[in-house]
């Protein structure tokens, strides 16, 4: 569901079902299934699963309506598994007369309500339960077929995904129909044409908001402690202990950084996730400031391009402020 790619999909050959005679002894209170196949048992769905699916089916009839119940998620996993893909919706063709319809050419439909009223920002991350059809019916993808939910950032799916998914709340189940320019634009490898997608958005995580920029960006304070090499830094929140992390030790780190015009250009806060690295992996001025830093602490940094990126085309120019948390230290 990338903007350059369709989601992951599992490799491996789908279970072999069991026959009726199975299901129908399963359903009896059998304990196990009988065997029937030479195919080991860890190749065939959970026993849980066919169960599920054994009720749905005998009591819905030929699996139409359990579509609708996608709260069994091990029966929709073993009747993707027994049938190869989910069933298309009537309607896949196009929408239908009383579809919900966007300027962008986008178009929906809600099947189940959800409840609450908020809905996802544009760079919020969701996680979800879908199937993907082509308009000739062909199941081309679904979270079902790997058995677990969903959870990816809206800013990187395709845009028909970022448009729709924003018309949500939690709960709610909704089909799609995008148009080929909001989807994979005809690119090779990528469903073709119009596809429609049934989407239950299961749970909403709001992306941080940005930290305010610093008031003293510019130029570092005259209070700042100042290296040798141009490095200025203040420290904003001490840290524990007198432990500095060695050149090769793994740290886990929250940054932010700006230019000195304000602009942020990069933050782990805003992605919501710290990231580990060493101190030979980051530019010098990272390196030479978190080799003064010890756990727990918060300092800020000025970096002089010369120990920054140096001019190099495509990255921040000029001097670089940056808010660094050291939140630990790991064995090399």
């Amino acid at each position: 569901m990338t903007s350059s790619c369709t989601p992951p999909r599992t490799s491996s050959d789908a279970p072999f079902p069991p026959s009726s005679a199975e299901l129908a002894s399963a359903l009896a209170g059998s304990s196990r299934l009988r065997a029937s196949s030479a195919r080991p048992l860890a190749q065939r769905a959970s026993f849980a699963g066919w169960l599920a699916l054994a009720a749905l089916l005998l009591t819905t009839g030929c699996g139409g309506p359990a579509l609708r119940d996608w709260g069994h998620v091990d029966a929709m996993q073993a009747l993707v598994q027994r049938e190869g893909g989910l069933p298309a919706p009537a309607d896949v063709a196009a929408p239908p007369s009383d579809a919900k319809r966007m300027p962008s050419g986008l178009a929906s439909r809600v099947l189940v309500p959800g409840t609450g009223d908020l809905h996802p920002g544009p760079h919020d991350t969701v996680t979800v339960h879908y199937a993907g059809w082509t308009t000739d019916g062909r199941n081309f993808d679904t979270s079902f077929r790997r058995g677990r939910a969903t959870s990816f950032p809206l800013d990187r799916v395709i845009a028909g995904w970022t448009e729709g998914v924003q018309l949500m709340v939690v709960g709610e189940r909704r089909r799609f129909w995008i148009p080929q320019r909001l989807a994979y634009r005809g690119r090779p490898g990528r469903p073709k044409g119009m596809l429609v997608f049934d989407v239950q958005l299961l749970k909403i995580k709001v992306k941080p908001s940005p930290p305010t920029a610093p008031s003293d960006l510019s130029a570092p304070p005259a209070h700042a402690r100042v290296e040798a090499s141009g490095l200025a830094s203040v420290v904003l929140r001490p840290g524990g202990g007198g432990v500095h992390p060695t050149l090769g030790q793994p740290v886990v780190v929250h940054y932010t950084g700006w230019t000195t015009d304000g602009r942020m250009f990069d933050s782990s806060v805003v992605r919501g996730r710290p990231i580990t690295l060493t101190r030979t992996q980051v530019i010098p001025g990272w390196n030479e400031a978190l080799g003064l830093m010890v756990a727990g602490e918060k300092r800020r940094v000025w970096i002089p391009e010369s120990l920054a990126y140096k001019g190099r085309p495509g990255r921040p120019q000029g001097m670089l402020v940056f808010d660094i948390e050291l939140l630990a230290l790991k064995d090399e």
